[in-house]
Order: structure tokens, then sequence, then C-alpha cells
């Protein structure tokens, strides 16, 4: 296994107590600065509601169908009682979601053939298996979308809003300096979610009578389901890995 892969002990500078004589005049200089502007946080969060009313539309809209086919849909689920644009918003998220996976996992792919895996852990096999079951999931909720007279290729609000949230994770596996365990780590983020947003997509969708939709949905919950429970065991593996290894020779850090 790679040395990247450890834990080790090395130069860390972050902590306080790698310079205790300049902490302490640090601290001294702080306790007796005055704050640069008076108040509390109370101005800031007054500024934020203020923001929060001009917003307008906020993170955008649900556009209108594509086909007049998928008018007479939206126009008999309103009738019905139903608001159809929330579950186009819903299948937007997850189809936004579903292709970020897929590049997650070929991001997981290139860090296996730099630093390899280790006991317990992912194999190429397996890695490839759950991007072409993400792959899958995407082209399923293209074609429910379109099914639906909507537009695939639209940014939802909740698209949007789940990008925000989650760009992190596609953040933490293209760093150069992270390696295969700590992208099974940003994995597991986006698999607690992945299977949290399908359960909710699958209620929504029995709730607004689209029960052949929700059946094949609970096929793309139970791949992903196994794909979390993956994912979890190769964290752990890959953890329990690290912490058995020797430590490396700890550098000699000058007294001050």
């Amino acid at each position: 296994m790679s040395k990247k892969t450890i834990a080790d002990v090395g130069m860390n500078r972050t902590g306080i107590k790698t310079s205790p004589i300049d902490s302490k005049d640090v601290i001294q200089e702080a306790a007796r600065a005055t704050p640069s502007s008076p108040g509390d946080g109370q101005g800031i969060l007054e500024v934020r509601k203020q923001y929060a009313r001009e917003a307008g539309d906020g993170l955008g809209s649900v556009p209108p169908p594509s086909s007049l086919k998928g008018m007479a849909k939206t126009a008999v689920d309103m009738l019905k009682g139903g608001k159809p644009t929330v579950f186009i918003d819903k299948l937007g998220e997850r189809l936004a979601f579903e292709r970020t996976g897929v590049r997650l996992y070929e991001g997981a792919l290139s860090k296996l053939d730099v630093f390899g895996s280790w006991e317990g852990g992912p194999s190429r096999e397996l890695l490839t298996k759950i991007l072409d079951d993400e792959l899958s999931h995407f082209a399923l909720l293209v074609e429910a979308l379109e099914k639906l007279g909507a537009d695939p290729t639209a940014m939802t609000p909740s698209a949007d809003l789940t990008a925000v949230i989650s760009m992190g994770v596609p953040a933490a596996i293209s760093d150069a300096r992270t390696n295969l365990r700590q992208c099974m780590q940003a994995l597991l983020v986006a698999e607690l979610t992945d299977n949290a947003s399908w359960e909710l997509l699958i209620d929504l969708a029995r709730g607004l009578g689209h029960d052949a939709l929700a059946d094949r949905f609970q096929l793309a919950l139970d791949a992903e389901a196994e794909h979390l429970l993956l994912v979890k065991s190769w964290l752990a593996a890959g953890v329990s890995t690290e912490a058995r290894a020797p430590m490396e020779s700890a550098p000699v850090v000058p007294a001050p």
C-alpha cells in the first residue's frame, strides 16, 4: 500500500501547541484587542433576512412541458388536484445526482489505478459495476421525464440545490491529495444521500399514482442499497488496515 494512504505523524503545524511561546502572545493580544466593529451577529442576520426577502424566484422554476402529450398529462394531473411540477422537480434532482454519481466512480477508478486497493477493499470489477448502475439509473430518469413530457436537460430547483449541497464530494474525489480510502469516505456521503432520496422519490411516485414508475425506481433503490453496503464495508476495511499499519518515524521538531 502506498505510504500516502497511511495517516502518519508529520510536520503538521496547524495546532496551537506546535508553538507554545508564540501562541501565548497571540492569545494575550487577542484578549486585549477591541472588536473591529460594534455589535454582534445580529447585523449580518438582518442582512441575510433582507437578501432572502429580495431573492424573488429563489432557485428557479420547473420549465413547462415540452410536448403536447406532456401538456395533456400535466392538465390531467392538475384536474386530479395534484401538482406535477413537484414530481418533475424531484426527478430532475435524481437525474443530476445520478449523472454526478457516474463521475464520482470514474474518479474512484482513477484512484484505484494510482494507489491500489487493500484487503477487503474495492475491486475494479465492483467499482465498474456501480458506475454502470449509476449510468442505468440516469437513463431510467431520462426516460421517466420524457414520458411525462418534461425536458431532462433542464436544471430544476431541486437539482440546483442538491448540486450545491453535495459539491464537496466531487471536489474531494478529484483532489490530487486524496487517496482511494479517503474517496470511500466521500462516496459514503453520496450513497447515504442517494438511498434516502430514492426512498423519497418512490413514496412521491406512489402517492401521485405513478405505480409503474415506482416499481422501477424500487429496483434502482435496491441497487443503491447494495452500493451503500459495499462502500461502508470498503471504508471500514480501509480504516482498519491503516490503523494496523506500522507507524513511520515521526520527524524531530526543534524545541521552541
